[in-house]
């Protein structure tokens, strides 16, 4: 389990965690898209999962003002990295 934090206007690199990810927002807004789905925005207290097999192609904040937080509870090998870079 992992709490991140995202300063205004911050945003991820292209990812993916080779795991079963379950986010929770705790605070502010953030927008998640998975390769080939639509871009969703999440507000505290929503949910986001990602698959195994699930390239995480935006993670950013919402809002260029405003901090966001969230925890990430991933279910993965012993060992195995928490996120792998992907290249478009």
């Amino acid at each position: 389990m992992i709490e991140v934090s995202y300063p205004p206007g911050a945003q991820d690199m292209v990812h993916r965690h080779d795991a079963d990810a379950f986010v929770y927002v705790l605070e502010g807004q953030i927008i998640m898209q998975l390769k080939g789905k639509p871009a969703v925005t999440l507000k505290a207290g929503q949910t986001f999962y990602e698959g195994p097999n699930d390239i995480h192609v935006v993670g950013r904040n919402a809002s260029n003002t405003e901090p966001a937080r969230f925890v990430v509870v991933l279910l993965k090998g012993k060992g195995a990295p928490i996120l792998t870079p992907v290249k478009e």
